[in-house]
């Protein structure tokens, strides 16, 4: 064999060794594409799995909280049908604090005229 017969068996070997490193490549590059896809796939499963979960929590958590309210609301409605409406009172004591005199002021920041109208105004004008 002659140096250039060996230099042209050299260079197909080069271009032979090229090609495998090519197909090589292609092959690992398709592998990612494809690990990369069920990756995807399986996140977005994941997600919406997980999405759909809290909803739930969240829908859950909305209604109990709602219901809460209500019976709170309910309650609180209930109290104050119970509770005695004192009109007169009220008014005497609003006309009082005023157009009346510094006398009646006192008397409230005493606490005369609150005990009448029931300890929540009593609390309200403390």
């Amino acid at each position: 064999m002659n140096d250039t017969d060996i230099l042209q068996h050299l260079l197909e070997i080069e271009g032979q060794a090229a090609t495998l490193i090519d197909d090589a490549q292609a092959k690992a590059d398709q592998r990612i594409k494809e690990a990369e896809e069920q990756n995807r796939l399986a996140f977005d499963e994941a997600y919406q799995k997980l999405a759909a979960e809290l909803e739930i929590e969240y829908q859950q958590s909305v209604s109990t909280i709602k219901s809460e309210y209500n019976q709170l609301l309910d309650q609180y409605r209930s109290d104050l049908a119970g509770m005695p409406r004192q009109n007169e009172d009220f008014s005497a004591l609003a006309f009082s604090l005023l157009m009346e005199n510094e006398n009646t002021l006192n008397k409230v920041n005493e606490g005369e005229l609150a005990k009448p109208l029931g300890s929540g105004l009593a609390r309200f004008l403390s």
